[in-house]
């Protein structure tokens, strides 16, 4: 004969599980003091990681049966003092890796987007377009050259080369920045000639 014995279920919600989400409150709030100075995508990012640290750190204490002594301000500290220090969980301090905050922090190594925010247009501007066709190392190239260049014409040109990248036409622009549609392919054929000659790619003159 064969007993079928029904297992008990186990308690799905911890004792910590509880108490964490007690002191989620004060920890997110201590975090956000914390890191007010940062923009704000930035300090939701690190809000998180506090918050993740903050868990794992209780978390801790409960395997160590010590939750008598779990309150959120410490932990909250504790939580800050780790993010600040590139700490995070899930990763390795991995001082070769450049995407790594640990990394940016030892070695003052700086990652920047290479997508800007343009004020006028008011829109999101990628310095260059995706091209499967385009090798890897001239779209790196050209996202490096290209805002320096922007940076050296005066602001309305500028302004007009960003609307001409985007791919608006030419009586767009025109339209735009006020001025005749001829004017505008003149100035389309003067900025390729600054370009050209910004990145010393100018053509080789035809021996006669």
């Amino acid at each position: 004969m064969v007993r079928t014995a029904s297992a008990q279920a186990p308690n799905s919600t911890p004792e910590w599980h509880t108490l964490f989400l007690g002191m989620l409150p004060a920890i997110r709030q201590h975090a956000r003091i914390c890191f007010r100075h940062l923009a704000p995508e930035a300090r939701e990012e690190v809000i998180q990681e506090v918050i993740c640290n903050a868990c794992c750190a209780l978390a801790r204490l409960a395997e160590l049966n010590k939750l008598d002594i779990a309150y959120p301000g410490p932990l909250a500290r504790f939580a800050v003092a780790q993010v600040r220090d590139n700490r995070r969980v899930g990763c390795r301090l991995n001082i070769k890796d450049v995407m790594s905050q640990y990394c940016q922090a030892r070695k003052h190594v700086t990652v920047e987007r290479l997508d800007k925010y343009d004020d006028n247009e008011g829109c999101w501007l990628e310095a260059v377009v995706e091209d499967p066709h385009t090798p890897v190392f001239e779209q790196v190239q050209f996202r490096c050259d290209f805002p320096d260049w922007l940076a050296s014409l005066s602001r309305r040109d500028r302004r007009i080369a960003q609307a001409l990248s985007m791919g608006h036409t030419t009586g767009h622009v025109a339209r735009k920045f006020k001025v005749s549609d001829g004017r505008v392919s003149q100035l389309r054929r003067e900025l390729a000639e600054s370009w050209r000659k910004f990145v010393g790619d100018e053509p080789t003159p035809v021996a006669a």
